[in-house]
């Protein structure tokens, strides 16, 4: 058996602002720029494991607050662990709760120690601080874990914005306590600060350098994609971006469709993650490389046509359209694996011809191009002869 690597991040090279890098922990290397599948409750809706992995996924993001609530992080680690649990050998992320607790959790209380909760599950009584954050991703095992934050909504009026900016700084500071204290370190694993400041250029800019100044193996973009409109986003990480450490991954968080992903690679972004590949899969809805396909639309019913027949992926090349139509009218759970399946494979693909035009520094040709695909639209209906 291989000896396990610490963690580390290398950047190969650039393309503009767009970079093309490589993490390095102990269950493996990650390409990025990467999409991380989300598996939630230890497990990517839909998919086995193993097409995950075949897929071209370096990594999957794993849910601290549900996981906390079950099985409960004491039992997986009990049963060795969430890499052993959920049969994935690879590297795995997990966030830190704080978004599920402010958007999912009743009752919810906060003060500068953390936040008081109950189950949406059930309604036990739970208490989140940064230790107890960092202590369930420990007991979990994963190789990337994250500070615990506020994430706030947008919009939001600028006092409330610096508070929890405020307060997210000073639980940055608690959590890299606790990581280091549980040997974290020691272990190879990346423990990553979370940049907040809403849609404030100058708080942004303020909790990115005052993040830098702290020995985190990484750095995130949070409270984006929180109800602001795409320019916006945009707009943010513009400004965030250059202050960030250059030597260290950068990761989005909770972001998003293709488009968003594209933008924000250009913007500087190395690691995102989001459950729409797999929520529209279960929806109906597929990504292709000539945009969203919605196979509701009764244009499908006899189309003999397969998504995409110059794709690798069996789920978008081997299946007519008139079949997943079929699928999705009757609520068939086939559609959703299929359609997951189809989407996955789109994301990686697109992330790893974004890494090889970075590569060989065409990323701008290639970023037009791709538009241009998405604002063709899908293919003209079927007619038959």
């Amino acid at each position: 058996m291989s000896e396990k690597k610490p963690f580390s991040f290398e950047l190969k090279t650039t393309d503009g602002m767009a970079r093309r890098g490589e993490i390095t922990t102990p269950h493996g290397t990650v390409q990025t720029p990467a999409f991380m599948p989300v598996g939630t409750q230890a497990t990517v809706k839909a998919m086995y494991p193993g097409q995950v992995r075949e897929l071209g996924a370096d990594v999957v993001l794993g849910n601290t607050y549900h996981l906390m609530l079950r099985p409960t992080a004491e039992r997986v680690a009990k049963l060795g662990g969430l890499h052993k649990f959920m049969n994935w050998p690879h590297t795995i992320l997990t966030d830190s709760g704080g978004f599920q607790v402010m958007s999912l959790a009743q009752l919810r209380k906060l003060d500068e120690e953390g936040v008081t909760f109950q189950s949406h599950h059930d309604g036990s009584r739970h208490h989140m601080s940064p230790e107890r954050s960092i202590e369930i991703q420990q007991l979990l095992g994963s190789d990337i874990q994250m500070q615990l934050d506020e994430c706030i909504g947008l919009p939001a009026e600028r006092e409330e914005v610096e508070r929890a900016m405020q307060l997210s700084l000073r639980w940055a500071e608690r959590s890299r306590k606790q990581f280091e204290k549980m040997g974290g370190v020691e272990r190879g694993q990346g423990l990553y600060g979370i940049v907040q400041g809403g849609d404030v250029p100058d708080l942004r800019i303020q909790s990115a350098e005052e993040l830098g100044k702290m020995p985190f193996e990484g750095y995130s973009v949070g409270g984006l994609a929180v109800g602001e409109p795409q320019a916006v986003m945009l707009k943010m990480l513009e400004v965030t971006t250059p202050v960030m450490p250059k030597d260290k991954p950068r990761y989005l968080m909770g972001v998003g469709t293709p488009e968003d992903m594209l933008e924000s690679v250009a913007r500087g972004i190395d690691q995102f993650d989001c459950v729409m590949p797999t929520r529209a899969g279960r929806h109906g809805l597929a990504y292709t490389r000539y945009g969203k396909v919605n196979l509701k639309n009764a244009r499908h019913s006899e189309d003999p046509r397969p998504l995409d027949e110059t794709a690798d992926c069996p789920a978008t090349r081997d299946y007519s359209r008139a079949y997943l139509h079929h699928l999705v009218r009757v609520n068939e759970g086939l559609a959703g694996m299929l359609l997951t399946w189809n989407n996955l494979a789109y994301y990686q693909t697109l992330m790893r011809e974004i890494r090889q035009a970075i590569e060989e520094h065409r990323f701008e040709e290639f970023r037009a191009k791709t538009k241009e695909d998405w604002a063709r639209g899908d293919v003209a209906p079927y007619v038959w002869s």
